[in-house]
């Protein structure tokens, strides 16, 4: 066993030889040509680990679980380092739970409603049906940005695979924003184990994908132009929810589609969101005139239930799914196919173009942080134009004023 001399050197005790006993004694028997390498070490003895003190102060030793000299050195470095870090405790912790122990915890009180939308929640198990296998068993503390970076790479080599009547039939490679979204799952579920202090570090945020995705997290703006064209030609309830979003910047499934009547008020102009996705979320909307009239033209339409848009198919349920309509509806528009969920970056960006301040953009969209926001607004190349329409190139400087006045006078 070994016992710590010194703060981070480790002595030998009970008649385990050190590193450099091993070598001096292959040294002296090499001579001989007894041997040229350490001695073996055999399969059932276990190096040591740096040793734990008990509230008394006495030192109690923790093995490394490995017969092999040069990884029980990197672990014992490991440790040395956490120890330095105050992150000892929290690396012990990681090393106690697998990650298909984590990611069952995780599931459960992290991604199931109401913690998350439905569709998160299936999003998520459908990326860890290939995290799992690959992950698994490790323990938490062990993965690293390297083991992450090699599965990605493997990932977008494999072809998707479809179910046909022959059977499963191999289809073209995986998309990279499809790789992309197991990625993303999988920082989420560190970035809670980060959170618990079960890990010291998430190791995703030191992995570079391995390929660049195109047009990812890059909203569509929709013109005023386009807005018109669209409202032209979708149905009622579908221009309403056009409107309310571009005025209000609701979330669309999470906030506007299961809305009920008694969340209007339209005598004082304001919505009330009893549910979000953030606990920011939760909090009384303020409405404009066209917000207001879209919501008079809803209600009207609603029918009797209690939800502000019942589905067609079970009126004693809300709109679950507005997709296949704004896909025909665009198409019908000839507008080029962009996600609903836009319109609320079309809000944002239509406020940061007002001059609203970046810091109540975030308010108004309901944000906790406000790095989100530059996710939601960005001026196009037409507004930065408009922009410099404004240059004022003279501002302060006197002199220029004069010089103009004596040209005009000549």
């Amino acid at each position: 066993m070994m016992r710590e001399d010194g703060g981070s050197r480790f002595q030998p005790i009970g008649g385990h030889p050190s590193a450099p006993d091993l070598q001096d004694a292959c040294k002296t028997t090499a001579s001989a040509g007894a041997c040229s390498a350490p001695a073996p070490v055999r399969a059932d003895q276990r190096w040591p680990g740096p040793p734990r003190h008990n509230k008394d102060g006495s030192s109690r030793l923790e093995s490394t679980n490995t017969s092999d000299w040069d990884e029980a050195q990197r672990q014992l470095r490991d440790r040395l380092d956490a120890r330095d870090n105050n992150t000892l405790n929290i690396i012990r912790k990681g090393r106690q739970l697998t990650f298909n122990e984590w990611v069952d915890f995780f599931s459960t009180n992290y991604s199931k409603p109401p913690m998350r939308a439905v569709k998160t929640h299936e999003a998520n198990e459908n990326a860890l049906k290939t995290l799992r296998p690959v992950f698994g068993t490790s323990k938490l503390a062990d993965i690293d940005a390297t083991q992450i970076e090699s599965h990605l790479r493997n990932r977008l080599q494999q072809k998707r695979h479809a179910r046909r009547k022959a059977g499963i039939v191999e289809l073209a490679l995986l998309k990279p924003a499809s790789v992309h979204q197991e990625f993303r799952v999988l920082r989420r579920i560190l970035s809670v184990a980060l959170k618990k202090k079960l890990v010291p570090v998430n190791p995703c945020s030191a992995v570079e994908f391995p390929v660049i995705v195109k047009d990812l997290f890059r909203p569509h703006y929709m013109t005023w132009s386009e807005q018109v064209k669209i409202e032209k030609h979708a149905p009622a309830y579908l221009r309403n929810v056009i409107r309310v979003i571009t005025e209000t910047g609701l979330r669309v499934y999470k906030e506007l589609a299961c809305m009920k009547k008694e969340q209007v008020d339209i005598a004082n102009k304001v919505v009330f969101i009893e549910d979000s996705k953030t606990p920011t979320g939760v909090s009384e909307v303020p409405l404009t005139d066209i917000a207001v009239r879209a919501f008079q033209e809803q209600l009207k339409i609603a029918g009797p239930g209690p939800w502000l848009f019942p589905s067609s198919r079970r009126p004693t349920q809300h709109q679950k799914d507005f997709k296949k309509t704004w896909q025909r509806t665009l198409q019908r528009a000839g507008v080029a196919h962009f996600r609903l969920y836009d319109l609320r970056s079309t809000y944002a960006t239509r406020l940061s173009a007002g001059g609203v301040a970046d810091e109540w953009v975030t308010q108004m969209l309901r944000q906790t942080d406000a790095k989100v926001f530059k996710k939601y607004s960005h001026m196009k190349l037409q507004m930065k134009r408009e922009a410099l329409k404004r240059l004022n190139r003279q501002a302060g400087d006197s002199a220029a004023w004069k010089s103009f006045d004596t040209e005009d006078d000549a």
